[in-house]
């Protein structure tokens, strides 16, 4: 479709073109009369100066909107979103072209450097050059198998690897828009004529959209790591992102701590004899250390965000490289896999803290001086076993707990970008909210037991003169003196700090990614 343009000799190219043209004249490359417009040779200039005079049709020496509209529909390039909905009904997310008028407003927005609201022909090449770069690295991700084509299989793998499950006779009404030679294949030519005036890249823009391990902060960092896309590791703003999902985590636990505490008093000391409430344990709390005391155990839970996020984050890439994925993004399986791993990899890491954290919530007034103090009195009374109390059950917590909030993630998202996604794979707020709500409790609705149990062992060993208690016989005596509801002791608190928790971290992360100079979604 393009290179037909493309391959047109120009009579009257800018100066600069003419000159690049008239200087490899004589060369071999120039023999053919696109000068190896097509096939990329030296005359890059000229071939882009072609269509830039095909598609400014008012000769103003300039692309706004209309002209882009104009030009590209007498090439056969344009269509309307009732069209494209018509030919890929449910499907305009997927990578197949559409450019409807807002869209060809994002390629004048993305190259006008000068602000007019058109393009000149120095501002068109740079846009074209930068995204043909983009186009690039999409194609490397679609193309499974190296040859340097894609087929049908590999749209359908790519889309599954991300959850999003398609037909082979949807993947093969893609492709056939592409395909201009009937070898149902496409390779690099086509993939860049057909999408180099379309402004996004859809498979790494569900990536980019549909973060959610990162963004959000429940107070449990037991998630799979968020992929990022080529581009943002290669620019270095996968770590901004990480720095804005700490700073957003350590406020957003902040704000929650006292429904945190509260959980973990619920956990600890609530029975039958002795069934604290809500309400009945905040007024505990104050009373026995006033307002303040809310927010004990919270500085050490702050803390540990930033290690526990470096450490997973940089096991998880190194994870990924051995279950033997090079590709942009792991399949749902390998994700599960890897991030389990460097879960459990960073939470032996920093598993001290948790115990520290649970003994400083639990503390009475004057117990400890503050959290060295209290590391200092575990370990010449307890020995450094104790910072490993109920370590077992807290790995264990990992796999239902990075399982299902991945499950029930990736299958929101597929539904969602089934039925809604229309123009774009960018879900809005509102439905991210949700998605990440949902997942997140689901993932510690299953998890919970274990880390209730977790919680009580690492409880118990302070109590001087206890028995040494294993997991199985805490979870045996839980049922037999609480029934199968004292598993989920202080489970209330724990939901009621989910939304409050993911909204916060939401808003905050949003606005660091702004202050981190993060580009906006």
């Amino acid at each position: 479709m393009v290179s037909s343009v493309l391959c047109r000799c120009v009579a009257s190219p800018p100066p600069d073109a003419a000159a690049a043209a008239s200087s490899s004249a004589s060369s071999p490359a120039s023999v053919d009369p696109c000068g190896g417009a097509v096939c990329g040779g030296p005359d890059h200039r000229l071939r882009l100066w072609s269509l830039f005079q095909t598609l400014d049709v008012n000769r103003d020496g300039g692309l706004c909107v209309n002209d882009l509209a104009v030009g590209l529909r007498r090439l056969g390039l344009h269509r309307t979103e009732g069209e494209l909905q018509e030919e890929t009904t449910g499907l305009c997310w997927l990578p197949i072209r559409c450019t409807g008028a807002w869209k060809l407003q994002k390629i004048v927005q993305a190259g006008d450097k000068d602000l007019d609201g058109q393009l000149d022909f120095e501002e068109f090449v740079h846009y074209l050059q930068d995204h043909e770069k983009k186009l690039r690295l999409v194609f490397k991700s679609l193309d499974k198998k190296n040859d340097g084509r894609i087929d049908a299989q590999e749209i359908m793998q790519s889309l599954r690897d991300l959850g999003v499950k398609i037909s082979e006779q949807q993947a093969e009404k893609i492709l056939k828009s592409m395909d201009k030679n009937g070898t149902m294949t496409i390779d690099w030519n086509e993939w860049r004529d057909y999408h180099l005036l379309h402004p996004v890249e859809n498979i790494p823009e569900i990536i980019l959209y549909w973060k959610h391990s990162t963004i959000f902060d429940v107070g449990e960092n037991l998630t799979v790591p968020d992929e990022f896309t080529m581009e943002e590791r290669q620019t270095g703003m996968w770590w901004r992102h990480l720095v804005a999902g700490g700073g957003a985590g350590a406020v957003s636990r902040t704000c929650t701590a006292p429904l945190d505490r509260l959980k973990v008093l619920m956990q600890v000391h609530a029975s039958r004899s002795n069934n604290m409430c809500i309400v009945g344990g905040f007024t505990q709390m104050i009373r026995e250390g006033g307002a303040k005391s809310l927010w004990r155990g919270n500085g050490i839970n702050v803390l540990k965000i930033a290690p526990e996020s470096a450490i997973k984050f940089m096991a998880y890439e190194q994870i990924k490289r051995l279950v033997g994925s090079d590709q942009e993004t792991l399949r749902i399986h390998e994700r599960l896999v890897a991030g389990s791993l460097a879960g459990a990899i960073a939470q032996s890491s920093i598993y001290p803290m948790e115990v520290l954290k649970t003994r400083m919530a639990l503390r009475k007034t004057g117990q400890y001086s503050g959290m060295l103090d209290c590391a200092r009195k575990i370990l010449a009374r307890e020995g450094m076993s104790a910072f490993y109390k109920g370590y077992v059950p807290n790995m264990l917590g990992i796999i239902p707990y990075a399982g299902i909030d991945l499950a029930v993630y990736e299958t929101l998202k597929n539904a969602w970008l089934q039925r809604y996604a229309v123009n774009s794979a960018d879900p809005g707020v509102f439905v991210l909210l949700a998605c990440g709500t949902m997942s997140s409790t689901c993932g510690q609705l299953a998890s919970y037991p274990l880390a209730l149990v977790r919680t009580r062992m690492q409880a118990q060993a302070s109590i001087e003169g206890a028995p040494e208690v294993t997991m199985s016989s805490l979870f045996k005596q839980i049922l037999r003196t609480e029934g199968a509801f004292g598993l989920y002791r202080g489970l209330a608190p724990n939901f009621m700090k989910v939304i409050p928790a993911v909204s916060i971290s939401y808003v905050v992360y949003e606005n660091l990614k702004i202050t981190l100079g993060v580009q906006s979604r």
